[in-house]
Order: C-alpha cells, then structure tokens, then sequence
C-alpha cells in the first residue's frame, strides 16, 4: 500500500519527486548523441510510472503497474526497430535506464522516495562515468577478476553455509563470525590491492606505500627495505614508504574496530590517533626530503582472496581467539597479553580481532582490549624493524627508527593516559 492519498499534498510531492528524478537521469542522457531518449522522455517515464503505481493502488489491481512497464518495453522497441543504432551497436543502456526510471517512479509512490532518490543518482553517476568505468575494466587483468571471483565465493558461498553457533570456552569460537572476520580482512586487503594494481607506479612511492600498506604492510616493508639496500636514493625512497605503510595499519584497525566493535571506539581511538599523529612527524619529514622517483619499486603482494589465505588467516584467528579466551581464564590479563605480543609479532589483526570478539561478548573490559591491541602492534612494528635491519641494512634501520619508535611511543603513551 501507499502512505500517499489520491488528491492531497502527498500526491503532488510524490509527482515532484518524480519528476526531478527523471529530469536527473534525463540532463545526463540529453548529452549522449547515442541516446534514442533524452530529458523529456525521461522525465516522462518516471511520472508515468508514479501515475501506474498510484491508478494500482487505488483500483487494488498490480496489473495496472505491469501494463505500464508493458507499454513502456514496448515503445522501446518501437523506437529500436524504428531507427537502429549506427555501426549495428544495439545501445540498450539507454532502454535499461529508461525502464529502471518507470520502476523508480513507481517506488516513490509505494512510499520510497528516499531508496528512489538514492538509485537516481547511482544511475546518473554509472551513465555520466562511462569513460572511466571502460578504462578501469580495461586496466584489471585476469587475476584481477579472478581475485574479485574469489573474494565472492568467501562472502556469498562459504559464509552463508558455515554455523552460526559458538564452540569452545564460553562459545567465543563461532564458524560463522570467524569467517565473517575473515571476510572483512579480505575485502580491506582486496579494495587496496585492486587500488595497487590500478595505481601502479603512476602517483609515485607514497601512494604505492598507502595502497601497499592497505594489503599487506610487511609484504610493502621487506619489497622497500629490499631496494633500500642498494642505493641511497632508494633508501630514501623506502623510509617514508615503510613508515607510510605502518601508519595504514594503524587506520585499518580503526576500520576493523568501528565495523565490529563501534561502542569500544571511545578507548580505541585515542590511542590509535597518538599513534598516528606523532607517527606522522617523522614521515612528513621524510617526503619532504623525498625526490622524485620516475619507476619506484612495486610492492609484491598476493591476492588477499585466495581461498588457501583465506582458510590460513581463518585458521590463525580461530587459534589466536581460542587461546586468548582460554589464557585470560586461567592466567588473567597476563594470559591475553602475552598472546597478544606473539601472536602481533607477525600480524596484528587476529590478536585485534579476539580481543574486539571477547569485548563483544563481555569477557574483557574496554582498557584490557585496547591494551591487547596496543601491545600486538607495538610488537609488530618491533619485528618489522627487525627486519628492516636484517634485510635492509644498518643504515636503512637507522632512518626508519625515530618513525616506528614514534608510532610505538604515541601508541602506549596515549593507552597509558
């Protein structure tokens, strides 16, 4: 049913809304020579769909509503057959559209004015982008499609099959949320790896440092500590890259922290901003010493969908959480802590993603997550200097130092505070 009554102001605002709406998706098609209708046939459109929606509302018959997407496919194909597209194109973004507008025009009558609205503009913007859209699909490569494939299968396939029932000390060990994790790690890493191929080396070292930091910041580390090796120039080069990169580290866990445990974001926040605001000081520094590389070193990363990564960081988040809850019965705080050190020593988000997962469930209290979290990525950036160290050399430590130590200090100090 419809909240509008024929014949009141209701009626008037859902025709206006309508009518902007086509007006909206019509401006866009008005300027494609290709396109068979334009501003007034798109507008049109959405009021005759408002008018079908309200005549079967009113008469209690959808048939109504039915005939006018008839009529509406119809003329398409009046217009189609009548004046075919040059070159044999068949150019039915412009019909698809059109019959999206009746259906929008419809759905501001049934009362959604605002989802209708929302789908306008997403039209507008998927019809005025064309150019870049076939540039970016023209950029992906195989693996790239194929990486999207996979991360489809982790989300649509595997998910929904998986238990939603908790195992383990106080049920904390649920198949369903464990792979849920997994499933949001995948698509953090996955966006910043498809940004990395797309980048390139195009917009230079610190973005590539940005994006290689979104996937995988060790993997970033080792590929510049590796260059930075061989030549001043590419040593400084790398350190703000590898500072860059960390810093994202500290952004990825706010993002994991506001999509799966927002009410710890209070305590959380604070100490990741100390982090990264005194963590910036140094890296600053460095870009502004940095020159311009013409072909900086591409970090190296895999794709962060495939399914055998995926089981393995499934695998490494069910252990870590199974003997945080465990550690923190028998052993305290302490228990929890010192896994979180050993287990942050090479990747800090299942130690972060337990500690949110047993804060949800009450087995933690806000300061002793944060803490957990605070100590995973201090150890962290502790192994990473390490390497840095032992791949890159004494020299390329040397620089990189004050920004880690920066990043650490900020970090413990604010949880301290």
């Amino acid at each position: 049913m419809s909240p509008f009554s024929p014949g009141g102001l209701e009626t008037l605002q859902a025709f206006i809304t309508s009518l902007a709406i086509g007006l909206l998706i019509g401006l866009e098609r008005e300027r494609s020579p290709a396109a068979k209708a334009g501003l007034r046939t798109f507008t049109l459109v959405a009021l005759f769909g408002t008018l079908c929606a309200m005549l079967a509302a009113t008469t209690g018959s959808g048939w109504l509503l039915a005939a006018g997407l008839i009529a509406v496919a119809m003329l398409i194909v009046a217009a189609y057959f009548g004046s075919p597209a040059a070159e044999g194109d068949p150019g039915t973004t412009t019909e698809i559209a059109l019959l999206l507008c009746y259906g929008l025009g419809a759905l501001v009558w049934y009362g959604y004015a605002t989802l209708a609205i929302m789908l306008a503009i997403a039209t507008t913007m998927l019809l005025y982008f064309k150019p870049e859209l076939r540039g970016l699909s023209q950029r992906l490569e195989r693996r790239d499609l194929l990486s999207i494939l996979q991360f489809g299968v982790l989300s649509f396939v595997i998910l929904p099959i998986l238990p939603n029932q908790g195992y383990g000390p106080d049920s904390a060990l649920n198949p369903h949320h464990i792979w849920l994790m997994v499933v949001l790690l995948s698509g953090i890493s996955l966006s910043g790896y498809i940004a990395l191929r797309l980048v390139g080396q195009r917009y230079g070292a610190p973005l590539l440092g940005i994006m290689g930091g979104l996937v995988s910041s060790t993997a970033t580390t080792l590929i510049y500590a590796r260059h930075g090796k061989t030549d001043d120039s590419l040593a400084r080069l790398a350190v703000p890259v590898i500072l860059l990169a960390n810093l994202v580290v500290i952004v990825r866990l706010g993002v994991i922290g506001a999509a799966v445990a927002p009410a710890i974001l209070p305590e959380l926040l604070p100490v990741l901003g100390g982090g990264l605001v005194l963590g910036l000081l140094p890296t600053a520094y460095g870009l502004r010493k940095l020159r311009v590389e013409e072909n900086p070193p591409m970090p190296t990363v895999k794709n962060p969908a495939e399914i055998l990564s995926s089981l393995m960081l499934g695998l490494v988040y069910a252990a870590v959480l199974f003997f945080a809850a465990w550690l923190s019965d028998y052993a305290g705080s302490r228990g929890l802590y010192a896994v979180a050190v050993v287990s942050g020593l090479t990747d800090v988000d299942p130690i972060t993603l337990s500690s949110l997962r047993l804060y949800n469930l009450a087995r933690l209290q806000p300061e002793q997550a944060v803490t957990a979290i605070t100590l995973a990525l201090v150890a962290n950036l502790a192994f990473k200097f390490c390497l840095v160290a032992f791949i890159g050399g004494p020299a390329l430590a040397r620089r990189c130092f004050p920004g880690m130590l920066a990043i650490a200090l900020g970090a413990l100090a604010a949880s301290m505070l």
